[in-house]
């Protein structure tokens, strides 16, 4: 498996861990109907999940993490 598959794959299984509490949070404890529901949840998570990227370097291609609540950002082995 390339580096960019495992990059998208963490991409989507970071945003779903945080998508999927956010849309249970909003639609139980808000007064949103229909797709604001979505929408809300969407942000919530595109700003929490942790951004993954593939980059070619030198050394070969590696897999770079950037999140809100680390500084700077980190290389995944």
């Amino acid at each position: 498996m390339s580096k960019k598959v495992k990059a998208f794959l963490y991409n989507f299984l970071g945003f779903s861990l945080f998508y999927i509490p956010a849309y249970l949070g909003v639609m139980n404890y808000s007064h949103l109907q229909g797709l604001w529901i979505a929408v809300t949840a969407f942000m919530v998570a595109l700003l929490l999940a942790p951004k993954f990227q593939a980059i070619k370097t030198h050394n070969g291609e590696k897999i770079y993490m950037k999140w809100l609540f680390i500084k700077g950002v980190k290389e995944i082995k």
